[in-house]
């Protein structure tokens, strides 16, 4: 990482012709960034260690292997479901700091674990946070009206399309977890295995699709994924419990989840932390309520770093990092913890924590040299907008194919689906209106690229491969999710292409 960046500050010096303090600024900003990361994985880890040293995850591993003993049902639970509820309050990497290692204690594999999280992390993306990438990440990336009905009209209809391609896509996802699995993952590593498996996997899709397009096209983009998720959970666990479409001869692989050794914790006590971090996180993203703003005011920024236009500002209290460590303070007074566990957590957490700091110390800095390159002496545009423009005078009509995957490589390279929208919404409108295509549909493509961006993001895979205990491994990921990344994102493209050739 650290070569890219010394490539990528070279590239933005010599041939975009960046100003150093503009070079150094946005590297600044980079190490701002990591550290607010930083502080995402410390509490993640911190409290999966205290849970994990006071005995609560062998007993939440006990609760899940109650609902199901296959993995293969586990992974759509706690991936699919559990995550798109994460998501859906809090975004921003969380659902896989925390899915995954509830994976892991279910005695998936780290790398299963890690990789199937990021990837079940996809569709939920889209209205993700309560509805952040589209309600602030295309609205602040338009910043300017549509000719026909205004912003508000474009962005309604934006994601009333985007909810509308996921229903084809995004109910899909959770089969795609299984195969994946069952091939790469599981004791019998074939694809044959998986194929029992369709049904539940369509109906846990649907699931989640279907009510979430249902509330993109009448509530607008700020809760779908939340009440999909939500409805999801209600159809789905009980589903798995009952076996409903499930293949009775469905058993635990060979080392799967079995009953572990008898806990002190209840399995209440084990889950009342992730409970409170759950309660926590809707708190503190609702709109509604004082205490957002409250945690948004303790904030530092400075303006104009060294002169530039670029800016920083965190607001740590708002942070996921610290709802993990209040969250981790309640495990700390309810769970068996002596001073020997404690320590233990802490030494644990701290060494991971140290080694992603190096990882992220130069991977972050290199995005954001990458994306402020637009800041330059010759009026360039950045380097991620240079290659998109080649893209679209070359593509054409064929657009909306390509469309999804700009808004993948904004979320690669931004780690976020809001600002993947919010540096490429406009040229994606421009690039709509010089092709006569439709706005709306080429914005949606925009939406649901960005969140499959989510699944190679470095941000997102430092963070989650430190909760599992993978850093370093992060390019051996990257392996494994970029093919389901390039799949989804070539669906959405071909979906949005045959909706805008069907409606002519």
């Amino acid at each position: 990482m650290a070569l890219a960046y010394i490539v990528t500050a070279a590239a933005g010096y010599f041939l975009w012709h960046m100003a150093p303090r503009t070079i150094l600024a946005a590297s600044i900003e980079g190490l701002a960034i990591a550290a607010s990361v930083l502080w995402i994985i410390f509490g993640a880890i911190l409290l999966l260690r205290l849970l994990t040293e006071g005995e609560a995850m062998s007993r939440i591993r006990e609760g899940f292997a109650a609902i199901s003993p296959e993995p293969r049902v586990q992974l759509i639970v706690i991936g699919w479901t559990l995550g798109a509820f994460l998501e859906g309050v809090a975004g921003f990497g969380t659902p896989a700091a925390i899915t995954a290692p509830l994976l892991v204690a279910l005695r998936f594999t780290p790398m299963a674990a890690v990789s199937l999280a990021l990837i079940a992390n996809s569709s939920p993306v889209a209205f993700g946070a309560i509805g952040t990438p589209v309600a602030i990440g295309l609205r602040e990336g338009l910043r300017q009206p549509a000719a026909d009905g205004g912003l508000d009209s474009l962005i309604e209809n934006s994601a009333q399309m985007a909810g509308a391609i996921d229903l084809a896509t995004g109910s899909l996802v959770p089969f795609a977890l299984i195969l994946l699995y069952s091939r790469f993952f599981s004791e019998e590593r074939s694809w044959s295995s998986a194929l029992g498996y369709w049904r539940f996997a369509l109906f846990a899709g649907l699931a989640y699709t279907i009510p979430a397009f249902i509330v993109s096209a009448t509530l607008g983009p700020e809760l779908p994924a939340l009440a999909g998720a939500l409805c999801a959970i209600v159809l789905v666990v009980p589903a798995a419990r009952q076996g409903f479409l499930i293949p009775r001869s469905s058993g635990a692989d060979p080392g799967a989840p079995i009953a572990a050794e008898p806990s002190r914790v209840t399995l209440k006590r084990a889950w009342a932390p992730y409970l409170l971090l759950a309660a926590l996180l809707l708190v503190s993203r609702a709109d509604l309520l004082p205490v957002k703003q409250a945690l948004q005011d303790v904030s530092f920024a400075w303006d104009s770093v060294l002169g530039t236009q670029i800016n920083i500002a965190l607001a740590p209290l708002y942070l996921p990092g610290s709802m993990f460590l209040i969250a981790g303070l309640l495990a700390v007074c309810i769970l068996p913890l002596d001073s020997e566990r404690l320590r233990s957590a802490g030494r644990d957490t701290l060494k991971i924590t140290a080694a992603s700091a190096v990882t992220l110390a130069a991977a972050v800095p290199m995005v954001r040299v990458f994306v402020y390159s637009g800041i330059n002496s010759d009026g360039l545009p950045s380097m991620p907008m240079a290659l998109s423009v080649l893209s679209a005078d070359a593509a054409g009509q064929n657009w909306p194919v390509i469309a999804p995957f700009i808004g993948a490589l904004g979320s690669f390279l931004s780690g976020s689906a809001t600002f993947s929208n919010m540096t490429f919404a406009l040229f994606q409108l421009t690039a709509a209106n010089q092709a006569g295509l439709p706005p709306e549909t080429v914005l949606g493509a925009q939406i649901l690229g960005a969140s499959a961006g989510n699944m190679v993001s470095v941000v997102n895979v430092v963070a989650a491969a430190a909760v599992v205990g993978r850093v370093g491994r992060e390019g051996e990921i990257i392996r494994v999710t970029l093919v389901p990344m390039l799949a989804y994102t070539a669906a959405v493209g071909l979906v949005a292409a045959a909706a805008i050739g069907f409606a002519r």
